[in-house]
């Protein structure tokens, strides 16, 4: 038995009873087609078509999703998007209090104000694409005025979002294959050795108006040393504990980092969730022995001169930026994250390959890191040739011994 068919209700009392209704007040006669089929649970349904043809692609999509599991009750379609992202935002326990928190705003403040009010079955791929490209334009025309970095996120909540409809509520994602902003490259900065040392030599001598240190000059040099020579992002360094860090071994071990919250700072687990040990060069050895001193490990290796863990706004603000122009650096466009690719430059410049360097900074991926550093390492085809070609000549040399003998 067929478990869909188009059905012609033309003929039936209640049918013509129906038309002769809408004639008298005025009103368009109802549909004389319906398409009827049994669901996955065996329950009869029915839909109505406008035409015949209409009738008959519908009953051919039902036969089809029906036939292959992928049938979607249209009522579970007609959900608005913005009750379906509120469980699916409900539901991602696994994300950092950060990342949640920041989809919670894309969510409030782009996502929803275009899609909230709208049934899951009435977004589009074509409407994804205009709504896109209007986030990019600026409010005088009409657009939401953001960067392309942040209207990528936007759509990454929109698409995980439908995503998470799939298949229950939807057949497909409607948001895949749309069509992206290009993320400009960002300005990267490699400082030199000198320009490392000035730097750090400065943050050491800041002091106030009323000329006495700064909160963080004790420990401003060694703090940014680290972050030049072993690419820890600043969260990490600022909660690195004495515990973690091993100076007979030269190794630290990474494990928590601070990020701020509406404010509050809060400790979890580095960025990609996983721990990972940095080398220590030598060096900065004695450096480091002497901020750490004769503390216990659980304390932090930073903190003010009240011994408090170190802000990130307010160290950036009063003490990093104070000592880049003390340093002469202020057109540079420096920033404490930017350090880290400094230690990424640096350590190409040294020879490490991109596991290593992976490693060092904690990335995923191998591919990421070469996303981001791939134009660092040097152009090397040409000893890769030389090194072919000095083998295969040996080969020959030795294949002519061979035939002489």
């Amino acid at each position: 038995m067929a478990r869909a068919w188009v059905y012609d209700r033309s003929g039936t009392k209640k049918y013509e009873a129906a038309v002769a209704k809408a004639k008298t007040t005025g009103r368009k006669p109802p549909s004389r087609w319906e398409v009827m089929y049994y669901d996955q649970s065996g329950s009869l349904r029915t839909e109505v078509a406008r035409n015949k043809r209409t009738a008959e692609a519908r009953c051919s999509d039902l036969e089809v999703s029906l036939s292959s599991g992928s049938y979607v009750d249209p009522v579970e379609g007609k959900v608005s998007f913005s009750t379906v992202a509120e469980r699916w935002i409900d539901s991602r326990h696994d994300l950092k209090p950060q990342t949640w928190w920041k989809y919670r705003a894309l969510l409030d403040n782009h996502v929803n104000e275009r899609w909230g009010d709208q049934p899951l079955v009435k977004i589009d791929h074509e409407e994804i694409s205009t709504w896109v490209a209007r986030l990019l334009k600026s409010k005088d025309e009409g657009g939401s005025g953001l960067g392309a970095s942040q209207a990528r996120h936007c759509y990454r909540v929109l698409a995980m979002v439908l995503e998470w409809c799939v298949p229950k509520r939807l057949p497909r994602n409607p948001a895949r294959g749309v069509k992206l902003p290009i993320r400009p490259e960002s300005e990267h900065v490699y400082l030199s050795y000198e320009q490392i040392e000035r730097l750090a030599s400065a943050s050491a001598g800041l002091v106030t108006k009323y000329k006495v240190p700064t909160a963080g000059a004790a420990i401003n040099r060694a703090l940014i040393l680290l972050l030049a020579y072993t690419g820890m992002r600043w969260g990490e360094a600022a909660a690195l504990r004495i515990g973690k860090v091993d100076l007979k071994n030269r190794r630290i071990r990474v494990v928590s980092t601070f990020t701020e919250i509406n404010g509050v700072q809060c400790e979890g687990l580095p960025k990609n969730g996983k721990p990972r040990t940095v080398p220590i060069p030598a060096s900065l050895v004695p450096v480091l022995r002497e901020v750490v001193g004769n503390r216990g490990d659980d304390q932090l290796v930073f903190r003010t001169a009240r011994k408090q863990s170190l802000r990130a706004n307010n160290w950036r603000v009063r003490e990093f930026n104070a000592a880049v122009k003390a340093a002469g650096l202020g057109d540079l466009g420096l920033t404490p994250h930017k350090l880290r690719h400094t230690a990424a430059s640096l350590a190409i410049a040294a020879g490490a390959d991109v596991k290593v360097l992976q490693q060092m900074l904690g990335h995923a991926t191998a591919a990421m890191t070469l996303d981001i550093y791939g134009h660092l390492f040097p152009d090397r085809l040409d000893e890769v040739a030389t090194k072919l070609d000095r083998n295969r000549t040996k080969a020959l040399r030795r294949s002519a011994r061979d035939d002489a003998a």
